[in-house]
């Protein structure tokens, strides 16, 4: 009986860095599948050299860019990755080993939940809430209740799956801090994306008390369950630093959301 086949769906823009890592993780894939917005790097190049199939689209958003990778994809399965991520040798494995016997699974899987291990600064982030990260990242392109596509929002686009889903036990990795420039401008840029989110929902923190909250006590708060009673301290100065500036980015968002819902009002 023959497997069944596996797309790899990624979207690019100045990946140069990270993209041959990621590609060389995934050789084993029948089809990899890039949607790049405008890289001026030797982004293409290197997806290219790699035998990827590879699209130029104008930037559209992160659930919607995916998704256009995704309907690209001809493979049973999609994996969908960043370019900054990359499959372990065991995960590797144990992915081809579900392609052998997937028409031999019943009832049927039409997802698979991933574990995440996060890199911060070269360390691999074990507590404070950091490991393992599931995210549902290989799922059935087509199932019997129709296509698998990310949800439509600006961040934390999340993979939307109609069927049975279940987890498999070997690991990824996410590369994409390296240093602190970078992890400082992604959070500005995420709070203003997460902060458009929250003022949607009206959550703008219009009174004083409310205001305090969310600005001030909600980000401490956090910053002392992950740190302490769910032991990031353990990940040295590293944790220290993730957690101390996710805290400040939880801050930003609302300070950013009641920023929005001052400009409406007035």
């Amino acid at each position: 009986m023959p497997r069944s086949t596996l797309s790899v769906a990624i979207i690019t823009l100045n990946e140069e860095e990270n993209l041959s890592r990621t590609l060389a993780s995934v050789r084993f894939a029948d089809e990899i599948v890039v949607v790049d917005s405008g890289s001026t790097d030797r982004t293409i190049e290197i997806a290219r050299s790699f035998g990827a199939k590879v699209f130029s689209e104008d930037w559209k958003g992160f659930a919607l860019q995916k998704n256009s990778a995704i309907d690209k994809c001809e493979g049973t399965w999609v994996l969908s990755l960043d370019a900054d991520e990359e499959l372990t040798e065991e995960l590797q494995a144990e992915i081809r080993g579900m392609l052998e016997a997937d028409e031999r699974i019943a009832p049927k899987v039409d997802g698979y939940r991933l574990r995440l291990r996060h890199v911060f600064l070269g360390r691999w982030m074990r507590y404070g809430g950091y490991y393992p990260d599931m995210k549902l990242r290989l799922f059935r392109r087509v199932t019997s209740s129709g296509d698998a596509h990310f949800s439509e929002r600006p961040v934390h686009e999340s993979v939307q799956v109609d069927g049975r889903v279940e987890t498999l036990t070997k690991d990824f990795l996410h590369h994409g801090y390296p240093n602190l420039e970078l992890y400082l401008e992604h959070m500005n840029r995420y709070s203003s994306l997460g902060a458009s989110l929250v003022a949607a929902k009206g959550k703008v923190s219009r009174s004083w008390p409310a205001f305090l909250w969310n600005v001030v006590f909600v980000p401490h708060l956090t910053f002392f369950w992950n740190y302490v009673f769910r032991l990031g301290f353990l990940d040295g100065r590293e944790g220290l630093l993730l957690h101390l500036y996710h805290s400040a980015y939880i801050s930003w968002k609302y300070a950013k959301a009641w920023q929005i819902g001052r400009g409406a009002k007035s």
